[in-house]
C-alpha cells in the first residue's frame, strides 16, 4: 500500500547539445559615415574577448534661454491687474449697498410720517364728533351765582 504506483515507465533523460550557429558573411548595410557607432572590445580575466558597440553618454539638452521678464514678475503684474478689477467691482458694490440703505431709510421715514399723520388726524377729529352724547346749543345764556339759567 505504501509503495508508489508508477503510471509512466522510467526512461533515460535525453541530453541536447547546443549547435553552434555559423554566421555567413552578408553584404554590409549602407549607412551614413557619421551614424556608424564605434565598436569596443573588452578582454575578460579568463581570456575571452567581448566585442560590442560603445554606448555614447547621453548629452543633456541645452538649457533654454531665460526670458527677459521672469514669470514671477508677470504673475505679480497679473495679480495687480486682477486686484484693481476686483476693487472697482467692490467700489460699485459698496455704492449700490449705500444707495439701497438710503432708499430703505427714506421709505421707513415716509411710512412713519404717513402713519403718524393718520394717527394725528384720528386723534384730533375724535373730539369734534360726539359719540352718542347730547348736543346742547347755548344761546343767550346767563350764569348767576354758579347757577345756569336759560
Amino acid at each position: 500500500m505504501n509503495e508508489p504506483t508508477r503510471r509512466h515507465p522510467v526512461t533515460a533523460p535525453e541530453v541536447h547539445q547546443p549547435i553552434p550557429l555559423v554566421m555567413r558573411p552578408t553584404a554590409p548595410i549602407p549607412v551614413q559615415p557619421h551614424a556608424v557607432p564605434s565598436v569596443a572590445s573588452v578582454v575578460l580575466p579568463d581570456g575571452r574577448i567581448v566585442t560590442g558597440y560603445a554606448i555614447d553618454p547621453v548629452q543633456p539638452e541645452p538649457v533654454a534661454a531665460k526670458p527677459v521678464v521672469s514669470r514671477a514678475a508677470v504673475n505679480i503684474a497679473l495679480g495687480g491687474v486682477g486686484f484693481l478689477a476686483v476693487c472697482g467691482g467692490l467700489l460699485l458694490l459698496t455704492t449700490f449697498i449705500s444707495a439701497l440703505t438710503a432708499l430703505i431709510i427714506q421709505l421707513i421715514t415716509l411710512a412713519a410720517v404717513l402713519f403718524g399723520g393718520f394717527i394725528a388726524v384720528q386723534v384730533l377729529t375724535a373730539g369734534r364728533h360726539s359719540g352718542g352724547g347730547t348736543t346742547v346749543n347755548i344761546r343767550k345764556a346767563v350764569i348767576k351765582r354758579n347757577h345756569f339759567h336759560r
